[in-house]
């Protein structure tokens, strides 16, 4: 990971189902954070179309042209992104996070934990591996919105060398709280950065609340959304992760052979 990382989070309200215009916002989102020195961005969750679970087949049609807009969009600005888009392989639809390194696509993570509260097992099928991938700017783990209440997952990816952890999102009110509580115990427990990006607006009968949040690895703020578009801007300094874990070291006091294989 670099010393000094500028990262970003592209918060904004997705418009259901209309591809090109979420494509337009995101493209004009990418261009300003650039500009101002980003060198990872982070989208929401399902981001090119949001949950139009009636036509998911035909939006997955789509993300290749969106992801080849992407790859030639961020070699262009040398930006890293991370955002997840419906995906469609072997008749199966997935919920599916890219990553993209200045123009090239290094990593996908399908997301592991379907939200039966929403039906969302009903619609899309879930993956069954974690990612750790390195990029230019460190390595990165993946997570996508509901994954965050599971910390084995986080844990997993901590001890497989992720520095920054980045997760798109869709989390509705009224569980703003939850989402503030669990991102900030994620990034201090595992002693990581983390990059969250919600969506704002209403999409349907969902009013989602924004706070998007930018996370150091002791889980202070650094920057947070309010409910409205907004591209939040933090810089990652990689000492002060490395000082933390020199201070308080969970990683060499944990004891593996005592929690063992869970039930």
């Amino acid at each position: 990971m670099e010393n000094h990382l500028k990262v970003a989070a592209i918060q904004f309200n997705i418009t259901l189902g209309d591809i090109d215009r979420n494509l337009v916002k995101v493209e004009a989102a990418l261009n300003r954070v650039a500009s101002r020195g980003a060198q990872l961005a982070v989208l929401p969750e399902m981001w090119s179309s949001g949950y139009d679970y009636k036509r998911l087949a035909r939006h997955a049609a789509e993300t290749p042209r969106v992801i080849k807009t992407l790859c030639r969009r961020t070699a262009e600005l040398n930006l890293v992104v991370v955002g997840s888009l419906p995906e469609q392989s072997d008749g199966k639809i997935y919920n599916t996070a890219y990553v993209i390194d200045r123009g090239n696509l290094v990593g996908s993570y399908r997301k592991l934990h379907m939200f039966s509260t929403m039906g969302e097992d009903r619609f899309l099928s879930p993956g069954n591996k974690s990612l750790v991938v390195p990029t230019s700017v460190g390595r990165l783990g993946i997570a996508i919105c509901y994954d965050l209440r599971f910390p084995e997952l986080f844990r997993k990816m901590a001890l497989e060398g992720a520095e920054i952890v980045c997760l798109p999102a869709e989390w509705p009110k009224p569980r703003q709280e939850h989402w503030r509580t669990l991102l900030r115990a994620r990034a201090m427990e595992n002693q990581l950065f983390l990059i969250a990006t919600n969506c704002c607006g209403v999409q349907g009968k969902l009013d989602f609340f924004g706070m998007s949040l930018l996370l150091s690895a002791r889980g202070e703020v650094l920057a947070e959304g309010g409910e409205v578009d907004t591209e939040l801007i933090a810089t990652f300094d990689a000492q002060e992760m490395i000082d933390y874990r020199a201070q308080i070291r969970c990683y060499d006091d944990r004891r593996p052979e005592i929690y063992g294989r869970l039930p």
